[in-house]
């Protein structure tokens, strides 16, 4: 036998809000559309991604440290209207 474990690894992510690392099914991925950050639950959307819990603790330290604008790679900053609905609306 060779010691490994049946188990399959979990993917990680890390909220670039809180900056800790979770599962990436427990993480909403965010994809910038234009000049807006737009929330991609499938994770289907083409484009570079980043990770943030869906909390509304989590967006504001995101958007107070200006993570999605770093982590996106925008040359400007991006509005977070649609994501701060999508984020108040789960539960």
């Amino acid at each position: 036998m060779s010691g490994r474990t049946q188990a399959r690894a979990c993917p990680e992510r890390t909220c670039v809000g809180c900056r800790k690392r979770a599962a990436k099914s427990d993480l909403l991925r965010i994809v910038a559309i234009e000049d807006e950050c737009v929330p991609d639950p499938r994770g289907t959307l083409p484009g570079r991604g980043a990770y943030v819990h869906p909390a509304v603790v989590c967006l504001d330290l995101a958007v107070r440290r200006r993570a999605f604008t770093r982590a996106l790679r925008s040359p400007e900053a991006l509005g977070t209207a649609e994501l701060r609905k999508a984020v108040e609306a789960t539960p």
